[in-house]
């Protein structure tokens, strides 16, 4: 009876590996589409360039009112819920854009609703994993989010792959496949066990966790996480583009997919080894090679060595989400689903956060990306100093 037990566990880890797949497909497969977008229907570039604000706001909406009511609701019926809707919103890209009067609303309804199963997604599963009555705990946590990397290289190899064999006129079935992944894992969902953190009842409020000091340190680590990611990741494209001078389709194989691959390989990389290293050590070594990752990618001559500085940044930021999360449930034992859900929030605002510090950096340089990027170094300090603050905590650990 036991290991059975212990088996459908197993299968409750593996379905959120699928969910965290799930939420790569649905952040990562549309931008690939814009230009064909901009082009199939004429909707101009500032109204596709408002597509990522859309998915973004939708998300962080949900964060926070999860903290409210995932509880209430239930773990279940949410995930399953959030699966629904991403699936929904990618069969949507396929046809709200026929079927609606103006295409451009039909593309913001897809959008909004695969956001909604985005977000459920992003505050679910980590608790849903945590929850689970297994053993290596950190290890679990940082594994489980190397899959959203693993799902951003697999929708950018297949998605490029599928474009060049079949070509962008028929992005749509691709859509529908995407589809199947969520749509299949609902239903793993309905079957698996899933227990709570803490009892709907015992877990700690919202105006609780916000009077904790604790709690504003752990979520500026989240808010640096998410900067420190994004702020490289959402311009390793333009940077291949520019210092390599190759095209669209190389440069996105070349800058998000190397970033992405190195991200994972750091989250597997520590579920390895994650009995031998402490784990806010570890982070604070990965904050000092996003430093100087940083400082590679934007000061070197060498293109090549920038590039290198690109892939040693997904490299370091590869624990820092995760292993926050891992540092909070250890520190706020009773934060329960109130307190990933917040978490999420700051990790959210913090990959609005870097691009648009790179992006204002660099239109005050005139143009110049290069050293615009460097302006993010400021999220992996911030982070340094964030674990500095913890390390005389003991219930950190």
């Amino acid at each position: 009876m036991a290991a059975h037990k212990k088996e459908n566990y197993d299968h409750t880890i593996i379905a959120c590996y699928l969910g965290y797949i799930t939420q790569a497909i649905v952040n990562n497969f549309a931008p690939l589409l814009f230009l064909t977008f901009q082009r199939s229907y004429g909707i101009p570039l500032h109204k596709i360039a408002l597509l990522v604000s859309v998915n973004f706001a939708v998300q962080l909406l949900v964060d926070f009112l999860s903290a409210k009511y995932v509880d209430r609701i239930g773990y279940r019926t949410c995930v399953v819920a959030a699966h629904v809707l991403s699936a929904a919103g990618l069969v949507g890209l396929g046809v709200f854009l026929e079927i609606f009067p103006d295409p451009y609303v039909g593309l913001v309804a897809a959008i909004v609703l695969y956001a909604i199963g985005g977000g459920l997604i992003e505050v679910l599963i980590s608790p849903i994993v945590e929850a689970c009555p297994t053993k290596k705990k950190e290890a679990a946590m940082s594994l489980l989010h190397s899959f959203y990397c693993w799902g951003h290289v697999l929708v950018v190899l297949v998605s490029t792959l599928f474009f060049s064999l079949a070509g962008t006129q028929h992005w749509r079935y691709l859509a529908f496949f995407w589809a199947l992944i969520p749509t299949g894992n609902a239903v793993f969902f309905t079957r698996v066990p899933i227990q709570v953190l803490v009892e709907e009842q015992e877990g700690m409020s919202i105006g609780a966790l916000i009077r904790t000091k604790l709690f504003w340190v752990l979520l500026l680590l989240m808010v640096c996480a998410g900067a420190s990611e994004q702020g490289m990741s959402q311009w390793a494209s333009a940077f291949a583009e520019a210092g390599l001078h190759v095209s669209k389709t190389m440069g996105d194989l070349l800058g998000p997919c190397l970033f992405a691959a190195l991200m994972g390989s750091s989250r597997a990389l520590y579920a390895k080894l994650s009995e031998k290293i402490d784990l806010k050590r570890y982070m604070v070594y990965s904050g000092i090679l996003c430093v100087g990752s940083y400082f590679l990618a934007a000061c070197s001559k060498n293109p090549l060595l920038s590039l290198a500085g690109c892939g040693l940044c997904g490299l370091s930021v590869g624990i820092m989400w995760p292993g926050t999360f891992s540092v909070a449930a250890r520190a706020v034992p009773k934060g329960g689903t109130a307190l990933f859900a917040l978490l999420a929030l700051g990790g959210d605002l913090g990959c609005s956060f870097g691009p648009a510090t790179v992006g204002m950096a660099t239109e005050l340089l005139n143009g110049n990306l290069k050293t615009g990027i460097l302006a993010a170094v400021c999220f992996p300090i911030l982070l340094i100093l964030g674990i500095g603050l913890l390390h005389n905590n003991k219930e950190c650990g």
